[in-house]
C-alpha cells in the first residue's frame, strides 16, 4: 500500500536532501500537504482520483483560504503527486488540475516623505543607530529582509566608481545568486555610524561575522529585523502600512519614477526575469494616468 502520510514524509525528505529546499519552502509544503493528509484521512495513493483533488480544493475554498494560498496548495499537491508517480509508477491524479490564476496585485510603495518619516523615527543613540542603518539600507538597496540578515561584515566594501569612492554590499539572493549593490550617501552615513559606535559594543567578546547584531552579539533574526521596521512604522504614524518588503517596493518604484532603466532595476532587485520587475512600471503608469486625468482639460 502507498499510504499518503508515508509518501508525504518521503517527499519532504526528498525536498530537503535532494532538492536543497529552503526552510520556508519546506514549511509551506509541509503545511499544505499535512492539511491534505488530514482531509483524506487514511487512504491509499492508488485510490486518489482527480475528483478527490477537486473536492479537496473545494474544501479549501469553503475554509476561506485566500486564492493565493489555494494556488500554492495546488502547486504542492501537483509536485507531490508527480513525485509519487515517478517513484512508484502510479498514475498522477493532478494532471487535469490547473493552478488557480491569481490576479496581479500592484505592490504598494511608500511616498518619499513616508520613507523619511520612518527613518527619522529611529533614535540617534543606542539601538536606534542600528535600527536607522537597517531601514536606510533596506530602502537604499532594495534587499529582501532575508538577504539583509545574511549580510556579513565582509560583504560591505568601499570601491572606486568614476573616480569617486562609494560603498557597496554583496547580497546573496534566491538560489545563492550574488549581486553587488551600490549604497547611497544617506545609507552610507547611517551604516558607518552603526559600524563605528554600536557594532563594537554589541560584538563584545564574540567573533560573529554578521553585519547586523542583536543585543546578545548574535546575528539578527528575520523576525527581529521585521519588528524593527514595524515599530518604526508605529512611531511614525504608519502602522499597518509598512513592512520590510514595502521598502523594497518603494526602492523599485522610486528608481523607475526617477527614470532608471527597468533592466538596471531588475539587476538591483535580483529578479530572474524582467517580467517580474515590470510590475513596478504599472505603478508609474497609473501615476501618469492619474496626473493626466487631473490636469488635462479634455481628459474626461
Amino acid at each position: 500500500m502507498l499510504l499518503v502520510n508515508e509518501k508525504i514524509s518521503q517527499y519532504l525528505n526528498h525536498l530537503l536532501v535532494e532538492r536543497g529546499a529552503s526552510t520556508n519552502t519546506l514549511k509551506a509544503y509541509e503545511r499544505d500537504l499535512r492539511r491534505y493528509e488530514k482531509y483524506l484521512e487514511e487512504i491509499n495513493c492508488l485510490e486518489i482520483t482527480p475528483q478527490v483533488i477537486f473536492d479537496h480544493v473545494s474544501h479549501l475554498r469553503k475554509s476561506q483560504l485566500s486564492e493565493s494560498s489555494i494556488a500554492r496548495a495546488v502547486v504542492a499537491l501537483r509536485n507531490f503527486h508527480q513525485f509519487v508517480s515517478k517513484e512508484s509508477g502510479v498514475a498522477d491524479p493532478t494532471l487535469e488540475v490547473e493552478v488557480p490564476k491569481i490576479p496581479k496585485r500592484l505592490p504598494k510603495a511608500l511616498s518619499i516623505n513616508e520613507v523619511t518619516s520612518l527613518i527619522e523615527s529611529c533614535a540617534h543613540e543606542g539601538s536606534g543607530i542600528r535600527d536607522r542603518a537597517i531601514i536606510e539600507l533596506l530602502y537604499a538597496s532594495g534587499a529582501r529582509v532575508s538577504e539583509l540578515i545574511k549580510l556579513d561584515i565582509d560583504d560591505v566594501a568601499e570601491v572606486s566608481l568614476a573616480e569617486k569612492k562609494t560603498m557597496t554590499i554583496k547580497v546573496r539572493g534566491k538560489g545563492g545568486k550574488e549581486r553587488f549593490i551600490p549604497v547611497g550617501s544617506f545609507a552610507q552615513a547611517a551604516l558607518s555610524q552603526y559600524l563605528v559606535r554600536i557594532r563594537p559594543i554589541l560584538l563584545a567578546q564574540s567573533r560573529e561575522r554578521a553585519l547586523f547584531l542583536n543585543s546578545h552579539g548574535g546575528r539578527l533574526t528575520r523576525q527581529s529585523a521585521w519588528n524593527i521596521v514595524v515599530e518604526a512604522a508605529e512611531r511614525s504614524g504608519l502602522a499597518g502600512k509598512v513592512s520590510p518588503h514595502s521598502l523594497r517596493h518603494s526602492f523599485a518604484t522610486h528608481l523607475l519614477d526617477g527614470g532608471a532603466d527597468v533592466r538596471v532595476v531588475q539587476e538591483l532587485l535580483g529578479h530572474a526575469s524582467v517580467t517580474t520587475t515590470q510590475i513596478y512600471t504599472l505603478i508609474t503608469i497609473d501615476k501618469l494616468r492619474e496626473s493626466y486625468a487631473t490636469a488635462h482639460p479634455r481628459s474626461r
